[in-house]
């Protein structure tokens, strides 16, 4: 299953999850986990026609949301996959702060999710 990041670091940027509950993408079994690589790549496929980046890149991180999921995040600058909108220097110390990054208006992400949907 998929769907849109309500705090994306650009637009498009998606989560690709199982249906059933899994803490840590490492003890997704097998089978699921090809299946989310090959939802996601599809759903790449489509941000590359869509949304244009430079890149399109995955990354499996667990911090935001207790659910194993797979970040696909349509590429425009080097430091998007590393979520660079998040990082702020305070006190000399690299900090990550979600705050930082608005949340998406419903209509914008339903709109991303129609562009993004793939067969």
């Amino acid at each position: 299953m998929a769907m849109m990041a309500l705090h994306p670091t650009s637009p498009g940027e998606c989560l690709v999850i199982p249906k059933s509950h899994v803490d840590h993408f490492t003890d997704v079994d097998h089978t699921t986990a090809q299946r989310m690589i090959v939802v996601a790549q599809r759903i790449g496929q489509r941000m590359r026609k869509v949304f244009e980046p430079q890149r399109v890149g995955m990354v499996v991180h667990g911090f935001g949301v207790p659910h194993a999921h797979l970040c696909v995040v349509p590429l425009h600058h080097p430091d998007d996959i590393t979520s660079g909108r998040y990082a702020h220097i305070e006190d000399g110390k690299i900090v990550f702060k979600m705050r930082s990054i608005p949340e998406v208006e419903r209509a914008i992400l339903d709109e991303h999710a129609r562009l993004l949907k793939v067969q």
